[in-house]
């Protein structure tokens, strides 16, 4: 399911919005507007978008974790990012944070063999053992393509996949790097019996990223109407039931970790950063290593 996000904008979402801004006089004037910082020449819309009340046009600091020495080895656990990130969810999860949706992450996949990247807004539904798990449409979407490959060949299937947390009041990140891998049919129904009705219908109904054609017959529709027919008649398909299967198509996707990044904010961006790489044993469990990233 994919989250409700806010974007930043962009030059082409401002020529969208306003084609106005096409016109380089406008542009220049809008630039003006925007940016904190004098733009050095016409072409950029945003240039050096920050600031603080007291010193416009700078960067903030990240300063939380200054009066505590910043993130030290010791303050991670030795053994497991899983049982760390476990640890950092759950602080991100109280209530005096204001963090609303701790479970937000940005889920990335590279098509092969073009190499071509995409990203989505997700949430990380479970997180167990083995790894992080979230939930989504397998059968028409952009990232089934690009993980499990497309019946025309442009895409040969890629499984390695990352995850991004960003916890802004904390000023912490986690990147999560690693190979992804479907759910039982047992184990994406459990979660699916959780969802409410109507999302367990749209579900159903949705072709993930089909392009929505609009009724030619109604000069108001902008493609809503194909997708709503889709809905009704889920709709009339389980209409009176109470127990609806999870689709084939549909299911929990579980990025099994080889790396793991935590990400603590510092003052003058010398952040400290500390990285898990999974170390493959033969015949036992795995270990990990520990390291600290230049910033």
């Amino acid at each position: 399911m994919r989250a409700s996000c806010r974007r930043l904008f962009s030059v082409s979402a401002a020529a969208t919005l306003c084609p106005k801004l096409l016109n380089p006089r406008v542009a220049t004037l809008r630039t003006k507007t925007m940016a904190l910082h004098p733009a050095q020449d016409g072409a950029k819309l945003i240039f050096a978008p920050a600031g603080t009340p007291s010193v416009p046009g700078q960067a903030a600091q990240f300063l939380k974790a200054e009066t505590r020495g910043g993130l030290r080895r010791s303050d991670l656990d030795p053994e497991s990012p899983i049982a760390q990130f476990h640890t950092w969810f759950t602080d991100a999860s109280q209530p005096e944070t204001g963090i609303f949706h701790p479970e937000t992450c940005t889920l990335s996949t590279a098509q092969l063999p073009s190499g071509r990247v995409s990203a989505r807004m997700v949430y990380l539904k479970e997180l167990d053992p083995k790894g992080f798990v979230i939930y989504s449409n397998f059968g028409t979407s952009g990232k089934a393509r690009d993980l499990f490959g497309s019946e025309d060949g442009s895409s040969t299937g890629n499984p390695w996949a990352s995850l991004v947390f960003w916890w802004e009041p904390l000023e912490r990140q986690v990147r999560v790097e690693g190979r992804a891998e479907r759910l039982t049919t047992e184990e994406s129904q459990a979660y699916f019996d959780t969802r409410v009705r109507g999302s367990r219908l749209g579900a159903w109904s949705s072709k993930q990223s089909a392009v929505l054609l609009p009724d030619p017959a109604n000069p108001d529709d902008d493609g809503r109407t194909h997708l709503d027919k889709w809905v009704k008649e889920s709709e009339q398909r389980f209409e009176g039931e109470e127990n609806i299967p999870v689709p084939e198509f549909w299911g929990g996707l579980r990025i099994v970790p080889e790396r793991v990044e935590f990400w603590q904010g510092r003052q003058n961006r010398l952040h400290d950063r500390f990285v898990y790489d999974r170390v493959r044993q033969e015949g036992g469990e795995d270990k990990w290593t520990l390291e600290r990233l230049s910033p």
